[in-house]
């Protein structure tokens, strides 16, 4: 189920709400933590009923794996046993789902074999709750977890709002809240904060990621786009606004739908594009998923504890997971080679970086964040490269007015065939690229406005407005960009 839907809006969330604030207002918690799950559950089921038998194992053997090493805190040897299967089983289970058919065709392409690809359906979101699972199941190795009961490891799993595309969260993040019966009452302000916060989210995925969303949709299906490099540079900024507002979107209304619940969600977005170098980047883009591969990776890698040099290669190898974690395709691993480089750079010549004036640092930051996108949204290398010599040809030309009028809707269409202005389109396209550039870089971001929020008839009308409008603007499915991972 999509957040930016119909069934979604005005159906599922008030269902869920309603019995949600229902069973605990009459004091039956367990009944409505159950209640959540089972409608979580519902929620991810909705794209594919088989999604459901996927992840309900997936908890029942990592709740059960836990729970054994939990229960057996002296008991080293069966411990490491214990954790190995767990790992086998989660990663295991990634490769099957995720990665069989991009091995099997490599093992074709380098020995000229013909083994059959299996074209098995990725379930939605299926890296996220496998990492989070992963993270406590090594916690429970470690003996840092209590003794959860079955219900509140499935919550803290399952919870819709951060189920599909994170944040990967902990599980002292979420379970202890549950707890809170202070949290169980409807409190009007954190609803309407989070009201406000998923308006907001709403709005920046359906009014601005997918009308750029668009452009590059077309642009990537047909290559021709990208004969002069005027339009390269159009295109390629706009998948960067697309994917900025698409995650950024969907992270507000995961944070909205949280304190909806009066459940506070860990930051996982903060203002990607002020960033100075690689290394700002990564603090404020997917920040549980850089925590994760640095409590998980990085640091039993050794960390910096091991010089410098040894920091450096696992900086490298974190970002080539992290790569791989993205998707099975070579771009994704070569992104993650280049940003791996870039971090490694930033670190190492952070001293004399930081004596560049601040507006250099952030146009240069800022170019290469839109060349690496080009290789995350490119279909493989070959296209990565091919759009790359393109715009290098320095072949600037007027911008394709078929490209900007991909921009439109069928109102401005309308708009423009009434007045019939040509430049019309152009201006419209350079306004919104220009807004674009002054929301990520100038605007504060939802968790600085959150912080001074307070429910009134502005914040009211805002929220009214966002989402009225983005209802209204539904059309098709528009699932969020990082649903695909």
């Amino acid at each position: 189920m999509l957040f930016n839907s119909y069934i979604f809006m005005l159906l599922f969330l008030p269902v869920t709400l309603l019995g949600y604030y229902s069973l605990n207002r009459i004091k039956k918690y367990n009944l409505s933590k159950a209640f959540l799950i089972i409608m979580s559950l519902i929620f991810y089921a909705y794209f594919n009923i088989s999604y459901f038998f996927i992840i309900f194992s997936s908890i029942v053997l990592n709740y059960l794996m836990s729970r054994i090493m939990l229960k057996n805190k002296e008991k080293i040897k069966l411990k490491k046993l214990v954790l190995a299967l767990s790992l086998l089983f989660n990663i295991g289970m990634l490769f099957y789902f995720k990665y069989l058919d991009f091995f099997i065709s490599n093992i074709n392409a380098v020995f000229s074999a013909d083994f059959a690809l299996r074209h098995i359906v990725l379930p939605l979101g299926i890296s996220f709750f496998t990492f989070q699972q992963l993270s406590f199941v090594i916690d429970s190795y470690k003996g840092n977890i209590p003794l959860y009961n079955f219900f509140d490891y499935a919550i803290f799993v399952t919870f819709f709002p951060q189920l599909i595309a994170g944040p990967i969260v902990l599980h002292n993040e979420i379970v202890p809240q549950f707890a809170d019966e202070t949290k169980k009452a409807f409190d009007f302000r954190n609803f309407s904060k989070g009201m406000y916060a998923m308006a907001y989210g709403l709005a920046k995925k359906v009014l601005i990621a997918d009308t750029f969303g668009r452009v590059v949709d077309a642009a990537y299906a047909d290559t021709d786009y990208f004969l002069n490099s005027t339009n390269g540079i159009f295109i390629i900024m706009a998948y960067t606004f697309q994917i900025y507002f698409d995650f950024s979107g969907y992270c507000d209304m995961s944070t909205g739908l949280g304190w909806m619940f009066n459940i506070e969600i860990p930051m996982n977005f903060n203002s990607p594009y002020r960033a100075l170098d690689d290394y700002d980047f990564w603090k404020r883009w997917h920040i549980t998923l850089t925590r994760f591969f640095t409590q998980y990776v990085y640091i039993p890698l050794g960390g910096n504890r091991k010089g410098k040099a040894r920091m450096y290669l696992n900086t490298f190898i974190v970002f080539v997971v992290s790569g791989i974690w993205h998707g099975a395709n070579w771009t994704f691993i070569l992104w993650g080679i280049v940003h791996g480089a870039a971090d490694i750079f930033s670190k190492a010549l952070s001293k004399p970086i930081s004596k560049i004036p601040k507006i250099i640092r952030w146009v240069i930051t800022f170019g290469f964040l839109n060349v690496t996108w080009v290789i995350f949204r490119a279909d493989n290398v070959h296209q990565f490269l091919f759009i790359m010599k393109r715009l290098l040809m320095m072949n600037f030309k007027p911008l394709d007015g078929n490209l900007v009028s991909l921009l439109y809707d069928d109102n401005m269409q309308y708009i423009d065939s009434l007045f019939g202005l040509p430049w019309l389109k152009y201006a419209f396209g350079i306004v919104l690229m220009a807004l674009a550039l002054f929301m990520c870089v100038k605007c504060k971001n939802t968790n600085e406005k959150l912080e001074c929020f307070t429910p009134n008839k502005r914040s009211g009308l805002a929220t009214v407005a966002f989402i009225g409008v983005s209802i209204l603007s539904f059309s098709g499915i528009s699932s969020f960009l990082y649903f695909n991972f």
